[in-house]
């Protein structure tokens, strides 16, 4: 298990980072936001670069802070059922979704992005619009982040393994005592 919780923890540092990362994404897509605004409306100057400039930051805040909302355990959950179940429940169901749902969705989600991705590169698409940008960099975030999503789920699932093991204490991701 030790060599698990290592890539785990590997896994987690990475999205941590990649976290920071879109974090910081929202920031510049503010400041770029900002001026175009000033740009557009006191200097009379536009270009269709900065509005996709800031669709390409919003769709990597979205697809590197999955992953890392995922390590914070901070996805929205209706959890009628899980909050009322003990904390070995709730982890048992975090195995079982993780791997029936989360990581199957994610594969066919990556593999499916992947052609699109690759013909985008293939024929050196570009925006329709003027002065746009080029495509492939914001359609190469999509399977990233879903991979990311992926990769993150096997960490939660060795981790919450690990716990049932009693190789790991998962206190702080559960309101509940451990029990």
């Amino acid at each position: 298990m030790k060599p698990l919780l290592a890539l785990s923890r590997l896994i987690d540092a990475a999205n941590e980072r990649l976290g920071r990362l879109a974090n910081w994404m929202v920031l510049v897509a503010c400041l770029i936001s900002a001026a175009n605004a000033f740009s557009r409306y006191q200097l009379d100057l536009s270009s269709n670069a900065w509005l996709e400039i800031q669709w390409y930051l919003f769709a990597g805040m979205v697809m590197l802070g999955a992953s890392y909302t995922l390590n914070r355990n901070e996805h929205v959950r209706v959890d009628l059922v899980y909050g009322r179940l003990s904390t070995r429940a709730q982890v048992w169901v975090d195995i079982a979704g993780g791997l029936l749902f989360l990581l199957p969705a994610m594969a066919v989600m990556a593999w499916t992005a992947w052609p699109m991705l690759v013909e985008s590169w293939r024929i050196g698409e570009v925006s329709t619009n003027a002065g746009g940008l080029i495509r492939w960099p914001v359609k190469l975030v999509i399977p990233v982040g879903f991979a990311l999503v992926a990769l993150q789920g096997i960490s939660e699932i060795i981790k919450r393994v690990a716990y049932l093991r009693g190789e790991y204490d998962m206190t702080f991701r559960y309101e509940k005592p451990l029990q």
